[in-house]
């Protein structure tokens, strides 16, 4: 069977012009067993679309961490490197995730008491919630009339010691039922976006960047991002923005002191783009909680400076305005309509 690839459904407050090459279905195919054909294919499809769905298919955790694993083939690591969440009991994401034991690359998430699954006698989920995360929260009286909002923006990577993964893979064992809520940005937008339960909203770092203005365009291909040691950690303490797109800056990061034992060599400093291997395109992706610097390099000599954004480089250390920055350039790209 020819494998398809259809586009995505979108909600009314989608602008279909942003979703030409982001999000399809995948039809045809059987993601767990397939052929070196069927995965070149599908290797590129990724790689075009960003986002690839696959309805009603079984995997098992083999099958799931072999999917994610044959995009970057030398890893054999989890994300955040396997069994190590479990051990870091300050992170933010210990009470959130559960190691499948045979298959340590693979983590359990949800909400409510799970048993006997994949080698898990007896677990208690926990599912993240921006009650207890975000620096405010919707009112109980406007959750009853289903309200909520996003509870963090973020990418599946440890970024100390590990490498950001080339790919990452979701797969729903059981979808929450009932009626749809409805995300308030409380930004003062006004944005509001209709969601399912459980919903995982994703974002194209492609046209995070392609919406920029010129003069931001120019700075984010010359940015370097410097993460916090053990991030997960060190930003515990802290309270969410109320778009979960970043942290509020109040000093209650932990000090670099209190963490667990690091190494300079360790901390990962990453550009805040990256090159599509098969378009060619530029995507921008920086995780804003985690981010403890900002490395800026000046303009090329013979390059336009009128309205440039920082032309002799900069080194940026001041968390609020590393934040304020990194929000004007991420936050048109959350928008319902893209």
């Amino acid at each position: 069977m020819t494998i398809e690839l259809v586009p995505l459904p979108l909600p009314a407050s989608a602008d279909p012009s942003k979703f030409v090459n982001f999000g399809r279905e995948v039809k045809g195919v059987d993601p767990g067993n397939l052929t070196p054909e069927q995965f070149a294919d599908i290797h590129d499809a990724l790689y075009k679309y960003s986002a690839l769905l696959f309805r009603n298919v079984t995997l098992t955790p083999e099958q799931q961490y072999a999917l994610a694993k044959a995009f970057d083939p030398e890893v054999e690591t989890f994300g955040h490197g396997n069994n190590k969440i479990e051990s870091a009991k300050k992170s933010i994401l210990h009470s959130y995730l559960k190691t499948i034991p045979r298959v340590p690359q693979v983590q359990l998430i949800g909400n409510g008491m799970v048993y006997n699954h994949e080698g898990l006698e007896a677990t208690a989920l926990k599912h993240p919630s921006h009650t207890t995360f975000h620096k405010t929260r919707v009112s109980e009286e406007d959750e009853e009339k289903g309200y909520t909002r996003f509870c963090r923006w973020h990418m599946d990577a440890a970024l100390y010691d590990y490498y950001p993964p080339k790919v990452t893979t979701l797969y729903g064992l059981k979808v929450p039922e009932g009626p749809q809520q409805i995300v308030r940005y409380d930004d003062g937008t006004g944005d509001e976006l209709p969601v399912s339960l459980g919903t995982t909203a994703f974002v194209s770092g492609k046209t995070m960047f392609d919406i920029l203005p010129p003069e931001y365009k120019s700075l984010a291909v010359r940015i370097r991002v410097r993460y916090a040691p053990h991030p997960y950690e060190w930003m515990a303490p802290a309270r969410a923005m109320p778009t979960g797109l970043g942290i509020e800056t109040e000093g209650l990061e932990l000090p670099l002191d209190d963490l667990p034992e690091w190494e300079e060599s360790k901390i990962q400093i990453l550009p805040a783009l990256w090159k599509n291997p098969v378009t060619g395109d530029l995507h921008f992706q920086v995780h804003p909680w985690a981010v403890q610097e900002l490395i800026i390099a000046p303009l090329p000599e013979h390059a336009k400076r009128d309205g440039a954004l920082y032309p002799d480089g900069a080194h940026l250390k001041d968390l609020r305005q590393i934040r304020n920055l990194l929000y004007r350039i991420q936050r048109p790209a959350i928008a319902p309509q893209v």
